[in-house]
């Protein structure tokens, strides 16, 4: 395992680097990673991240800041992966068409999902655990299930942990559940 010409930000963290395979990278500032996790070449990952062990992160996928990757999360690169060119000869590098995929800022991604290449993951945005995603992800959705479909807004539950801390406070001053 390695961390070869990896550029890290201020702060960056590679929990055992003898774990990791890392390189030619980079990964922003107070960013946290765990052990193996596989970030290939030209990835880029923004600041204050964190991507869990057993995560793979294939080149042509950009994390912006914010973002927590769980455990065993798997990215694409390729539609339509093959191991030999038409004439039979192993592909390599430029054999095959990259596609990019983009996780905005603040968008978390729960344990063992995939995400299939050439997608965007919205702003705050929220994949449940096991999801595969397949297509775009609307900014703050929460996405679950195989192929990952919309099954709420991240902004619904910020309301009501809200609306819970709220009560909670009542109770403590009041000494009663009445609302």
């Amino acid at each position: 395992m390695c961390l070869k010409n990896v550029t890290m930000g201020e702060g960056a963290v590679v929990y055992h680097p003898d774990l990791v395979n890392i390189y030619d990278c980079t990964i922003g500032s107070s960013t946290r990673i765990g052990p193996f996790v596989e970030i290939q070449k030209n990835v880029e990952i923004g600041s204050s991240c964190k991507i869990s062990s057993h995560s793979f992160i294939c080149e042509g996928v950009t994390i912006e800041d914010q973002v927590m990757i769980a455990h065993g999360v798997m990215f694409t690169n390729g539609l339509y992966p093959e191991a030999t060119n038409g004439d039979g000869s192993m592909q390599q590098d430029g054999d095959w068409e990259l596609s990019t995929t983009l996780v905005r800022r603040g968008a978390s991604i729960g344990s063992n999902a995939t995400i299939v290449a050439g997608v965007t993951i919205g702003f705050g945005a929220l994949v449940g655990a096991g999801a595969v995603v397949t297509r775009d992800v609307p900014d703050f959705a929460i996405v679950t299930g195989v192929p990952a479909q919309v099954v709420g807004d991240v902004r619904d539950r910020a309301e009501r942990s809200r609306i819970v801390r709220s009560h909670r406070q009542a109770v403590a001053v009041n000494g009663s559940a009445q609302s």
